[in-house]
């Protein structure tokens, strides 16, 4: 039985909790931690918990029976509470976005790999059934090359959401929609295309004057061997319609799923080839529904890490691949220029330190309050769901 412990109990700690309490027979939640209290006791109250909260998370480090640690905090203190636990000798289930700064991911990859215990970033939207197809006939190279894909990951989100007080902040969320928003399509797109050799980008912020960040930005990116990329991330879009589409060299293949493939005539004009649709629609088809999907195949994959003594799928290094492709977006739009990638320590966009003193302030954070009286959040949308 894997003794479990949550820091922070906000809105994202409620699916934490529904998760873990899937397993009953592998994991049981015995500590929580929150600065404020009484908002964590109403939250373990209602999911029927009678556990041990501490305001001061480091009670949690001194507990040698707490094997694994959800770190469900506002992201300015995910790299060193992470860091923290790891040293301690406990694994890492770390909401997203992994950190702020690279310089941060750099530092809580180092405590994973000196104290031998797994950190894991959530990325669930990899635990679905249609990203596990699309990557397998993406890999499969029956569709040929990719040439050009496209992401879109379309939110809405009201003025009031950045009156929350560490939102909208460089400091404490760390950027706009592109990093906190756009990080699930950004991590399904490159875990399925790998990472381009050069990014262009631009970003404004449009509807949301209380906040120093971004609400949108387009990305281009550019790989060695020719093909592009673009990546659009909103909260100003009305419908949160998301797609996340690979246009190849034979065909064209998407999330959510549609195939559709074309052969030349004499003349260059396109017919539909309805022979190579069907061969990749089989090959879609024939790849096994998960057990688990989202966060529950996610925590099932860590729990059996730590079962087996395996690797997690989204470790701290495929979680820092997400936020290099954010980081270049950023440093590419605020300076306005090409970013070729890796990203080293020279880039101005590196450290929280670097971060703070290149980013654009688009507006100064005005409203600022301590919860909603509403702490439920959407996890995806209806779109993101098909």
């Amino acid at each position: 039985m894997i003794k479990i412990a949550i820091i922070g109990l906000g809105g994202i700690s409620r699916t934490h909790i529904e998760t873990y309490q899937k397993f009953p027979e592998r994991c049981e939640i015995v500590a929580c931690s929150d600065t404020y209290s009484d908002k964590a006791r109403k939250k373990i109250e209602e999911f029927g918990l009678s556990v041990p909260i501490y305001e001061d998370y480091q009670k949690i480090l001194d507990d040698p029976e707490i094997q694994l640690v959800s770190v469900c905090t506002p992201p300015y203190t995910h790299a060193q509470i992470s860091i923290d636990c790891l040293n301690a000798g406990k694994h890492v289930i770390c909401e997203k976005p992994m950190a702020p700064s690279l310089a941060e991911c750099d530092a809580m990859i180092a405590a994973s790999e000196k104290s031998g215990k797994k950190l894991a970033i959530i990325a669930q939207n990899r635990f679905r059934d249609p990203i596990q197809k699309l990557k397998a006939v993406i890999d499969s190279g029956v569709a040929g090359k990719v040439l050009h894909a496209q992401v879109e990951s379309f939110w809405w989100r009201g003025h009031s959401y950045y009156d929350l007080w560490w939102r909208g902040t460089w400091e404490k969320e760390g950027g706009g929609c592109t990093l906190n928003h756009a990080v699930h399509h950004i991590d399904m797109f490159q875990w399925m295309m790998g990472m381009p050799s050069e990014i262009r980008a631009v970003m404004s912020n449009t509807a949301h004057d209380n906040a120093e960040v971004e609400d949108l930005s387009i990305g281009l990116l550019k790989y060695d061997n020719g093909s592009l990329a673009q990546i659009t991330s909103s909260v100003v879009h009305h419908g949160e319609e998301q797609q996340i589409v690979f246009q190849a060299e034979k065909a064209r293949i998407s999330f959510p799923w549609k195939v559709y493939a074309s052969t030349p005539r004499s003349n260059g004009f396109p017919d539909q080839n309805a022979e190579l649709e069907n061969e990749i629609e089989q090959i879609y088809q024939q790849v096994p529904n998960l057990q688990y999907e989202l966060y529950d195949g996610e925590f099932d994959d860590v729990l059996t890490a730590i079962e087996t003594d395996g690797k997690v799928l989204v470790d701290g290094c495929e979680g820092r691949k997400t936020l290099e492709l954010v980081m270049s977006i950023y440093q590419a739009a605020t300076l306005d220029q090409t970013v070729k990638l890796p990203m080293d320590q020279s880039s101005p966009f590196y450290s929280a330190e670097k971060i703070k003193e290149n980013a654009i302030h688009f507006y100064e954070k005005g409203e600022s309050i301590d919860n909603f009286d509403d702490d439920n959040i959407i996890v995806g949308s209806s779109s993101d769901q098909k």
